[in-house]
Parts: C-alpha cells; structure tokens; sequence
C-alpha cells in the first residue's frame, strides 16, 4: 500500500492556487486531440436522461465541454475555492463541495461519471472507495471515465509548491494503465476503451491515460 495523504492535504493544495489553476487553463489548453476523442466517445456512449457527475471538477472547464455534447452535468470538488471558482466562471452549472469517497448522491443517479485527473492525489485505500462510489451513484449500464498520469510510485509535488511560494505538502500517485483497469474491475466495471500517449511540451514528464468502462 503507499503511502496515505489526508483530505485536508489536499483541500488546501487545491484551494491555496484556486484563482490560479483557474486563470491558467481556461477551456481545453493542456489536452491533446487523441484525449479530447475520448471524452467524446464516453459522451456518445451514454444513454437515458445522460446526466454526468464531473467528479474532481475543479474550476469547472469541462462542464461547458461535456454540456456542449448534450450531456446534463453537474460539478463536485473537494476544494471550496476550486467551487468558488467554477461558480463565478460557470454560474449556470450546480456545483458543490464534497469529497469523492462520501459522495451526497442517491445510488443510481448517474448516466456518467467524469474523473478527469481527480483520482491522482487518491492513495490505494481511498481510491478503492472512491471508485466503490462511482459506481454505487452510476445507473446499471452506466459509463465511468478516469484520466490520470500513467506511472509507478509516488510524487512528492511539495517542493514544486515552494518554488512557487507555497508552503504545502502533496502528494501524487502514480498508476499504469493496466493497474488502474484492475481498480476498476475489482469495483465492478467492464473495460470498455483505453487510451496511453507519451509526454507532449516541456510541462510533461509522465505517460498520460485515459480509461472508459461500464457498470
């Protein structure tokens, strides 16, 4: 098992560079083609009412994305300012604060369930009840999509921060592919398309990842 980061860890990552995560990337800046052909076949592949949770949505970027493809999507973050953020730029969305492994849902609500990047800082316990979650909240026949940095290991991000002027501690782990398949079927999903891409630009060291399965 790694080793264990607390939601509080990474509430106070996120919210300390809120405005700036927010002000960086507004729509689709640090994603490829191939990534965002992705998010268009988990969009197509949903069906009835086609309502998404944007599990980890951040400042809300991909909400206006997945609207765009006729998806009904509706935002959690854990971090308040992340929320105070997607609210302001994305006021016609519903959006609230909660944490990933304790989701305020009734079970089946969900056509889709959007996890853009928002498993990596998740270490192997709160992972396995993140995705428990995911699929409780998804409807039989449902879609999950888990995006991530593909790797071994854990990353310690905290001296990256204190270049930056920030005095936190986070951590980030990494998953290969095949592992965070196994994740996934051990929850109770059926692999439905996956997705690896070497590094692109100066800002990426890691493989990046994109998975689609079905409950």
């Amino acid at each position: 098992m790694h080793e264990v980061q607390s939601d509080e860890q990474v509430r106070s990552a996120y919210d300390a560079r809120a405005d700036e995560y927010a002000d960086a990337f507004r729509c689709t800046e640090p994603e490829q083609p191939v990534e965002l052909a992705m998010v268009n076949h988990f969009a197509g592949s949903l069906r009835g009412q086609r309502r998404v949770l944007d599990a980890g949505c951040g400042a809300g970027r991909f909400l206006p994305i997945l609207a765009d493809l006729r998806c009904e999507v509706e935002g959690l973050d854990l971090s308040p300012g992340m929320i105070r953020n997607a609210r302001a730029d994305h006021p016609s969305f519903a959006t609230q604060v909660g944490a990933l492994t304790d989701l305020p849902f009734e079970d089946a609500s969900f056509d889709g369930y959007f996890s853009w990047y928002s498993t990596i800082h998740s270490g192997d316990q709160d992972l396995q009840e993140l995705l428990r979650e995911a699929h409780r909240v998804l409807r039989p026949g449902g879609s999950i999509l888990v995006a991530f940095q593909s790797g071994d290991g854990v990353q310690d991000l905290s001296e990256s921060y204190r270049r930056r002027g920030y005095d936190l501690s986070l951590l980030r782990y990494l998953r290969s592919p095949e592992r965070m398949a196994h994740e996934l079927t051990s929850a109770g999903f059926t692999l439905a398309a996956r997705l690896e891409r070497g590094p692109v630009g100066d800002r990426e060291t890691e493989n990046q990842a994109v998975l689609i399965a079905t409950r």
